[in-house]
């Protein structure tokens, strides 16, 4: 009976194939086809690594977790310097790796959710062994070195230079009263610190970098709270900032009766004073 059916089978198959209904197909196509599919699949994997290893490396070395430190102030700020174009990129390039296992037939009988865990589990763990090599500072060097291809990894690196809205982080360049500038990777910004309730706990100087939370109004940044940092806690944003002002280099100290541009202390007009109009008037001599 069964001799029978398989006959009849073949049959029906023949005579279709005959009547130009069915047509054949190179196995080399199948082939193709398995390879092209295995392909994208390796390739959305990959691409999620990296972007899943990237959004780790925002954490690490940007300044987007160290607004955590304010508590629940800086989640404003925390929220807007969050990598979240990569993580979205991450979510579907996860779920687009799933569909194609899962329409190519590998993996046929298992459930597209299940597929998606296991994907997402593979993902993660090939990201966190991929923090203890240098691979995302590596591509931040390329991205922003002189290498024309950097330009195409730079879109994955921009977000975390941005300008601020809620927060900024940067090298202190210049003090006084209540404006200080500081250095950032976008350029330079002046905060205002004339409404400050309590000041940092370290002391404020030239050179130092400092991270400060509150609301940018036009070019003036005013802040809730500030604090000095350490540059290492964030290696992003002081690369950004050496690369757009080069290394800071503190000013040589002034021999003993000595002005500005060796100008004497007697030849200034402020009577040997080292302010500003002293200053130009001394360098200008």
């Amino acid at each position: 009976m069964i001799e029978n059916n398989k006959n009849n089978l073949e049959e029906k198959v023949m005579s279709q194939i005959k009547t130009g209904r069915v047509k054949l197909r190179s196995k080399y196509i199948f082939l193709a086809e398995k390879l092209g599919l295995g392909s994208a699949v390796a390739l959305s994997v990959l691409l999620a690594v990296l972007f899943f290893n990237l959004v780790l490396f925002y954490l690490k070395a940007s300044d987007n977790i160290g607004y955590l430190s304010f508590g629940s102030r800086g989640l404003y700020a925390f929220l807007e310097s969050f990598p979240f174009a990569l993580a979205a990129g991450l979510v579907i390039l996860v779920l687009v790796a799933a569909f194609i296992i899962k329409r190519s037939g590998f993996l046929y009988n298992k459930p597209f959710g299940r597929i998606a865990v296991g994907l997402v589990i593979f993902i993660m763990a090939l990201g966190i062994i991929l923090t203890y090599t240098s691979l995302a500072e590596q591509l931040e060097r390329h991205a922003y070195g002189p290498n024309p291809s950097g330009m195409f990894f730079r879109p994955l690196f921009n977000h975390g230079l941005d300008e601020r809205g809620r927060g900024t982080t940067g090298r202190v360049v210049e003090l006084n009263d209540n404006i200080i500038s500081i250095q950032t990777p976008h350029g330079i910004e002046k905060i205002d610190i004339s409404k400050l309730k309590t000041l940092p706990e370290q002391e404020l100087k030239v050179g130092s970098f400092v991270m400060a939370i509150g609301e940018k109004k036009g070019d003036i940044f005013e802040p809730e709270n500030i604090r000095v940092v350490n540059e290492d806690e964030m290696p992003m944003i002081r690369r950004g900032v050496h690369r757009r002002f080069g290394s800071f280099e503190p000013p040589m100290p002034l021999p003993p009766g000595i002005g500005y541009e060796g100008c004497a202390m007697n030849d200034c007009p402020m009577g040997g004073s080292t302010s500003a109009p002293c200053e130009a008037e001394c360098f200008s001599q």
